[in-house]
């Protein structure tokens, strides 16, 4: 895991295998919305399909993976005296063409997006051709205000595969894209409970 800090608070970047990423996959992929999964009513978001992911999956296939690339993210913020973390929630995001997440933050005190899928060609821009700062689809985390020598606004195109872990309070947003398919992520939030 990468650990930097474009502007303030720690940003983590690393890898998810591809277990988790088939796991999560194969269970949207069987899943219809329904009034139980629809996470959507709880979220800033722009976007239709949001499914929140049930405790059972999460800890028996994901929390694993997830705890331990939060510990080597706190181990490198030199965080230290971990009692427990417990992931509070997860849900997947299936963003498709003109949909997008305003700026938000989360509950917890980390939290993770994950990506799924990524469409084809999502940072190009068909009704603009002549920008050299292409944001279709990216996630920004902003912090703070400009200043000289300091930038309040950091851009990230993702991957797939990229596991991004943060403080819960850090603001960001995901860019909507023109292109056809499904940007498809996954958020969680975290709880840290230290020892005395």
């Amino acid at each position: 895991m990468k650990t930097f800090r474009a502007f303030g608070p720690t940003i983590g970047k690393s890898k998810l295998s591809k277990k988790i990423i088939t796991i999560l996959n194969n269970h949207i992929d069987k899943s219809q919305l329904s009034k139980e999964n629809d996470y959507s009513s709880k979220l800033a978001s722009q976007i239709k399909n949001e499914i929140r992911i049930p405790k059972t999956l999460v800890n028996k296939s994901l929390s694993k993976e997830l705890i331990n690339n939060i510990k080597i993210y706190l181990d490198k913020s030199d965080v230290k005296k971990i009692k427990e973390i417990r992931i509070i929630n997860l849900w997947v995001v299936r963003q498709l063409k003109n949909e997008y997440n305003p700026i938000h933050y989360h509950e917890g005190q980390l939290s993770g997006v994950g990506y799924l899928k990524i469409p084809k060609n999502m940072n190009q821009n068909k009704l603009v051709k002549n920008k050299k700062f292409k944001t279709n689809g990216t996630i920004d985390f902003i912090n703070g205000q400009t200043h000289f020598l300091s930038k309040s606004i950091y851009n990230l195109n993702p991957k797939l595969g990229d596991l991004l872990i943060f403080p819960n309070y850090l603001m960001h947003t995901a860019y909507p894209f023109n292109v056809d398919g499904e940007r498809r992520s996954f958020s969680f939030n975290a709880k840290i409970l230290f020892k005395k």
